[in-house]
């Protein structure tokens, strides 16, 4: 939790220490700052360039004219519902996102939280048989894959939603331990995305998956929830963490602003 401090007023001395914080923890929490729009892209900008077209995206319940959403099959509604799942951004992309800044505008009056997850330490307490056998291991990504596993495929020329990673015509192959490019510390790099590990027959790609996400998050202490308040902003390195959203009642709006960092291509691309 990182208080006294302005976010639309940094100077850059006390970035470069939050730049420091944030490689050193990957989470830091910002208290009621109520950025705009224009300030939360330019927090967000100092970390990185952004993704094209999620420099400020909306991840809502509320359509453009207020209403909420309710259909089982609103496309909005699968993505929300499929990203209640852990994984990591972009993975599914060529190009991994660094990382990203996460607002709250609009908060349920209860649930809705976001839970984080420590990679780094879920790689350093594996046992060592474990830890060897993925050291030498790799699964693709895909969103569409995701998405079609759980039920909530999507067919976003048909809704609202942009369709981003939906269109991706080959899946990435990532390794299942990632190297942090700054800092040197290894982390386990799985999520709901991981699929298919080469070598591996399918059903068994899926049960090592499965259970090193399980693993991953069984020890509170490698976990933490926030419970939203609207105007709280959270920056989190997605290089050695991972993330889900918690469900709410529909009934209510949640209105939540993703501002998600590129990653540098040397690092961050695809094997």
């Amino acid at each position: 939790m990182v208080t006294g401090i302005e976010l639309r007023a940094l100077t850059e001395a006390q970035f470069a220490g939050i730049y420091q914080a944030w490689l050193e923890y990957a989470l830091l929490v910002f208290p009621a700052q109520h950025l705009a729009d224009r300030e939360q892209v330019a927090f967000a900008r100092c970390f990185g360039e952004l993704v094209p077209g999620l420099e400020l995206a909306e991840l809502s319940n509320v359509k453009p004219d207020g209403t909420l959403r309710d259909a089982p099959d609103d496309d909005m509604m699968k993505i929300i519902r499929g990203n209640m799942h852990w994984h990591q951004d972009n993975t599914y992309m060529p190009l991994q996102a660094k990382g990203a800044v996460f607002s709250a505008r609009v908060v349920p009056a209860a649930d809705g939280d976001t839970a984080f997850a420590d990679m780094r330490a879920s790689y350093a307490a594996l046992d060592a048989p474990t830890r060897q056998r993925v050291d030498g291991l790799s699964a693709y990504h895909s969103l569409a894959h995701s998405q079609r596993k759980l039920g909530e495929e999507t067919k976003a020329e048909e809704s609202e939603y942009i369709g981003y990673g939906l269109d991706v015509a080959e899946a990435p192959l990532r390794p299942l331990v990632k190297v942090h490019p700054e800092t040197g510390a290894p982390s386990l790099a799985v999520g709901r995305h991981a699929y298919g590990i080469p070598g591996l027959q399918e059903r068994e790609s899926e049960a090592l998956l499965d259970e090193l996400i399980s693993f991953a998050v069984s020890d509170p202490a490698r976990v933490y929830q926030h419970r939203w308040s609207a105007g709280d902003v959270i920056a989190w390195d997605n290089r050695c963490l991972m993330h889900r959203a918690c469900a709410w009642d529909y009934d209510e709006p949640r209105v939540m602003l993703h501002s998600r960092i590129a990653g540098d291509p040397n690092s961050e691309l695809a094997a």
